[in-house]
Formats: structure tokens, sequence, C-alpha cells
């Protein structure tokens, strides 16, 4: 089956258009609320991250829920009012029997008496589950000056390398189709951030770092192709080469994505809660990724040439220089 990806162009543009305003939108809003585009975790703000599970061995000791209001009144009573409080649910039976509390840097004494408290207003907790993490500020602000900085090397290095590669423009929507991804994946981020408290850590870093890698690779191919198709048929119209070029390369793409994905979707569900959201930002960014470079990259870059094409006076040797590409 031929697809044509020109013909719907205005309806490709459309859905990564809302997608992507529903992101800003979301970031903005969570701006305000926790003073970040996205929910960051403790490896960039600092501070301490405690998590307490009830021992369901115990009698009665996991009979009714645990109450959030409650875990609210205690934390507030320990002066700990603006800590952040998130439910956790028993993976047999789907209640919830812990809580995760994220607040600022506590001593062992502050952890222990917030503990305490804890445990006399909703249960006895499985010392085997509790986990403890303390981020001083100084290093959190490293981490996240290091994490940007690693963002604007790769980005600078894929520019030069697209630039020296191939035509002003190619390189123009192959950076565009790039932030594309990373801007759809930073914004649903944001979006499952506010809708079920899911935070950002360094590992959310190297997996932009990745969807950018992935991202340029993928439009690559379909340009590469483009370019060898104008080499021998200069004068072929663009929409034609384009779509083409996307139906040659449409089932490498898919066969790629698909094989990638399986992988990601198994450490998603079985590699542990440190690399779900790690996972979880590699599946949607490499599905933005192969999004974009079928049906936003190789449109843009048809429409763009088409644009050139009427603009330029019509002549033989006008056309030819037009759609001339860097060997």
């Amino acid at each position: 089956m031929k697809i044509s990806v020109n013909k719907s162009r205005t309806l490709w543009w459309s859905i990564s258009g809302a997608i992507v305003l529903a992101g800003i939108i979301s970031m903005l809003v969570s701006w305000q609320q926790v003073g970040a585009p996205l929910r960051p975790s403790l490896d960039f703000v600092g501070g301490t991250r405690l998590q307490f599970e009830r021992d369901c061995t115990l009698p009665n000791n996991c009979d009714q829920p645990v109450d959030i209001n409650l875990v609210r009144e205690v934390v507030a009573s320990q002066d700990l009012a603006d800590s952040s409080i998130q439910l956790i649910a028993d993976r047999e039976t789907g209640e919830d029997n812990g809580v995760l509390i994220r607040t600022k840097t506590l001593d062992v004494e502050k952890r222990t008496q917030l503990e305490n408290a804890l445990s006399e207003k909703i249960g006895t907790f499985d010392p085997k589950k509790r986990q403890i993490d303390t981020v001083g500020p100084t290093l959190g602000r490293q981490l996240f000056n290091s994490g940007i900085t690693s963002l604007i090397v790769a980005f600078s290095g894929i520019i030069i390398y697209l630039s020296i590669r191939f035509q002003r423009d190619y390189a123009i929507f192959a950076i565009v189709a790039t932030f594309h991804d990373i801007l759809m994946t930073v914004g649903i981020f944001s979006i499952f951030g506010l809708l079920f408290g899911i935070e950002v850590d360094s590992l959310f870093i190297v997996a932009l770092l990745t969807i950018t890698g992935f991202s340029v690779n993928d439009t690559v191919v379909i340009y590469d192709r483009i370019r060898e198709t104008l080499k021998v048929n200069p004068n072929r119209p663009i929409v034609e080469v384009i779509d083409d070029a996307v139906n040659q390369t449409l089932a490498r793409s898919i066969n790629t994505t698909l094989t990638t994905l399986l992988s990601l979707i198994a450490i998603f569900l079985f590699g542990g809660e440190t690399l779900k959201n790690f996972a979880l930002a590699l599946i949607l960014g490499f599905l933005a990724g192969a999004y974009s470079s079928i049906f936003i990259a190789s449109t843009l870059l048809a429409w763009w040439r088409e644009r050139q094409e009427k603009s330029d006076p019509p002549s033989a040797s006008g056309n030819s220089e037009q759609l001339t590409v860097n060997s």
C-alpha cells in the first residue's frame, strides 16, 4: 500500500500542534503550581524523600486503606506542611497501603520522629520496604546544570552535522522535527506530572539525549533517499519524490521503532520503579520521532520547496539549480 503524506499534511501538522499546545499549557500551569514546567524530582531540587509501606503480616494492620488527609495532618504537625505527599497502592490488593513523602532536607532525628508519628496514626511500617533518600540542594543544582549543558552540546553538534551534510532547508526542518519530538515528550510528561504526580530526574535528561539521536537518525534516512532521487531526476516534482522516499523507507522506520519499543515496554513493565519513567520517556520520544520523520520533516520540506518553485522565475536552469542537492 502506497501512502501520500503530503495530501493530508495539514492534518499531521494539526495533530502535532494540538499535542504541543496542550503540553505548553500544562507547563505554564505546572510553573504556577510547583515553580517549574515539569515536576522535578529530588535529583534536581534536593531534599529528603521517604517511602513507607505498612506491614500487612501484622494482625489488623492493613484493614483500612491509608487516609491521605490523616497523613497530611501528621506531616503538618511536624512543621512540614509544604511537603509533597503521594499514596502507594499495594501491588496485590490495589489498596493504598503506603505513603511517599518528599520534603525539605531532614536529619536522622527528624526522619525518625516523622516515621514514628505516621506509624502511630496509620499502622506499623515494614522496615524491609522503607526507602529514604537525601540529596543536597547544591548537588541537585549541579545535576540540573549538567543535564541542560549536555542537551545544548548535543543540539549544537547535531546542527553542525546537519548543516554540513545537507542543504540549509534540509537541516532546518530536521532540527525542527527534533525540537518537535523533545517538546512533545516534555509536554506529555508535564501533563503526567499534573495528573499523576510523575517527576523527572537525571535519567529524564538521558532519555531526551537518546530521543534526539533517534529522531535525527530517522529523519536523515528519509532525507538521504530524497537526495539520491533528486540526483537522478532533479526535475521531478518534489511532492512525488518525497512521497516515494517515505514509502520506500516506511517499512524500515516502522520495524526499527517497533523492535525498539518492545524492549522499552519490557523495561517499563519489569524494570522497577527507578527505570519506569526513563522507559516511558523513551517510548513517547521514539513514537514522536517516528511520527515526525514521516509526517512532519518530510511534509515541511515539500511545502517549502513548492513555495520556492512558485516564487522563483519559471526557467529550466532555475528549476535545476533549486533542486540540486549537496553531495
